[in-house]
C-alpha cells in the first residue's frame, strides 16, 4: 500500500512539473490549424502537365510498390486524335482506398511522371467504407 502511494505521488509530482514549466499545446481546431510539417504526407494528388494532359500513363509501378495494396490502376489505350496522357496509354481507373493506405510515400516515389503526389489534406473523415475509397475523378486535379 505504502509503495503504491508512492508511485503515484511521485507520478503526480512529475505531472505538476511540467505543468507549470511547458506552453500550453491546444489548439482551437477547426477555427486554429497548426502548421504541418513539410514532409508530411496524407490525401492523394494525381498532377497534370500544364497543357491539362494527365500525367499517369497507366504503368501501375505504383499499384505493385504498394505495400498494403490499396491502389487500383486499370490502364487502357490513348485515343491518338484526343489524348489522356503524353504516353500511349493513360489510367482508366486510378483507385486508392484510403482504409488500408499506411500514407507510406512509396506510390509518389515510384512514379515515373510525378503524377501521384501525397498532398497536406489530412481531414479523411468518413461515415462508410465506401466514402473513403477515393476515384480518379476525386483526386485527379482541375484543369487549368
Amino acid at each position: 500500500m505504502l509503495e503504491r502511494t508512492v508511485a503515484l505521488t511521485k507520478g503526480m509530482g512529475t505531472t505538476l512539473k511540467y505543468f507549470f514549466t511547458h506552453p500550453n499545446e491546444t489548439v482551437s481546431y477547426p477555427e486554429e490549424r497548426r502548421q504541418l510539417p513539410p514532409r508530411a504526407r496524407w490525401k492523394h494528388r494525381l498532377r497534370r502537365y500544364d497543357d491539362n494532359l494527365e500525367r499517369c500513363i497507366g504503368c501501375e509501378l505504383c499499384a505493385a510498390v504498394c505495400p498494403a495494396d490499396a491502389i487500383t490502376v486499370v490502364p487502357a489505350q490513348n485515343d491518338p486524335e484526343h489524348p489522356r496522357s503524353p504516353g500511349e496509354r493513360y489510367a482508366k481507373v486510378w483507385d486508392v482506398d484510403l482504409i488500408r493506405c499506411i500514407f507510406c510515400g512509396m506510390c509518389e516515389e515510384a512514379c515515373p511522371t510525378d503524377a501521384v503526389v501525397l498532398g497536406p489534406d489530412f481531414e479523411l473523415s468518413a461515415y462508410t467504407r465506401q466514402a473513403m475509397i477515393y476515384h480518379k475523378e476525386d483526386l485527379l486535379e482541375p484543369e487549368r
